[in-house]
């Protein structure tokens, strides 16, 4: 499994993607075993079978290191629009990404969730979440959505591969 949290790191709720990833890294045990990858370009690392990649607001720049893994499931972590109570989680299939209000990034997801299928032929979904109401420059991540980043990523690190 990889896991790519994607968002702007200066832009409040926007970066909640990149928070989930960065709490993986950091859940890590002293000495764990960082599997078949290393630090990359991305500043990415594997955790035993699970790749996670800081994708930023462009995760189409880590499709090299996510094709040199070659995961079976592809996971983004993102912000979005799901017009519900901010922190709410949402799982996103690949085909109905289209209809995810995400604007933030150089590329549409559902381009990239397309690419990543074809080329590395594996199962590719976004785990969608709903921001609060700012993305201003320079915004913490609104509590609620701080909350949920941090059960999302000890989900995603606890699970069995």
């Amino acid at each position: 499994m990889a896991v790519v949290g994607i968002g702007h790191a200066l832009r409040g709720d926007d970066a909640v993607g990149l928070a989930v990833a960065q709490r993986m890294l950091d859940r890590r045990r002293p000495g764990q075993s960082l599997g078949t990858s290393t630090r990359s370009e991305a500043g990415s690392t594997a955790v035993l079978e699970r790749l996670v990649l800081d994708g930023g607001s462009t995760p189409e720049n880590c499709t090299g290191t996510l094709r040199r893994f070659g995961p079976d499931l592809v996971v983004l972590v993102d912000a979005a629009d799901l017009h519900a109570r901010p922190g709410s989680i949402r799982w996103v299939e690949c085909a109905q990404i289209e209809r995810l209000s995400a604007t933030t990034h150089s590329l549409p997801l559902s381009v990239v969730a397309a690419y990543l299928t074809a080329e590395l032929g594996c199962t590719v979904g976004v785990l969608a979440i709903q921001p609060a109401v700012s993305n201003a420059i320079g915004a913490p991540l609104a509590p609620e959505v701080d909350r949920t980043a941090r059960q999302v990523a000890g989900v995603l690190s606890g699970l069995s591969l």
